[in-house]
């Protein structure tokens, strides 16, 4: 029988579920396991470090495809034929990626302040008031039916017959 570890060992060493052992397998992130005479999969002990780093790539944002492109890079790498960006490359744009995230959500957290500030708490109240710190689009006095027949009496373009 070929030394190995079962996929429930595999995924507890690794703290992930056995589905999620699966899935990796399926989407090429894990090697096939191997299988034993009576058809128990067996994967080698690497498999748990790979799924280490699979887990660890997720939490710095790395979608699968993104880990899948990066071990296969890192796997040119170490055999000498590698060409393309590594992780350098990849986590410095990764972290471009992540503070232009931060930047929106300041925004956004401001925002959400200056709207409990203001003391809003009906939404559409809220658009038709000048203190409204929310970011609509074109403020909602524009989008009124009053305002806007103002604004075709203004320009004549009324659109009727004149009658």
């Amino acid at each position: 029988m070929t030394a190995g570890l079962r996929p429930g060992q595999v995924a507890a060493a690794a703290g992930i579920g056995r589905e999620a052992l699966r899935y990796y397998e399926r989407r090429g992130l894990v090697a096939p396991a191997a299988r034993t005479l009576g058809g128990h999969r067996l994967y080698p002990p690497e498999t748990v470090t790979r799924l280490r780093i699979i887990k660890a790539a997720q939490r710095l944002g790395f979608t699968l495809a993104e880990i899948a492109d990066l071990i296969e890079v890192s796997t040119h790498h170490r055999t000498g034929t590698g060409t393309g960006p590594g992780l350098q490359t990849r986590a410095g744009a990764k972290l471009a990626e992540v503070e232009s995230r931060i930047a929106d959500l300041a925004l956004i957290r401001t925002a959400l302040n200056d709207a409990i500030a203001a003391g809003c708490d009906d939404l559409t109240e809220c658009a038709h008031s000048a203190r409204c710190p929310l970011p609509f689009p074109e403020r909602a006095q524009t989008d009124r039916p009053d305002a806007a027949l103002g604004a075709t009496a203004a320009t004549g373009s009324g659109g009727g017959s004149g009658r």
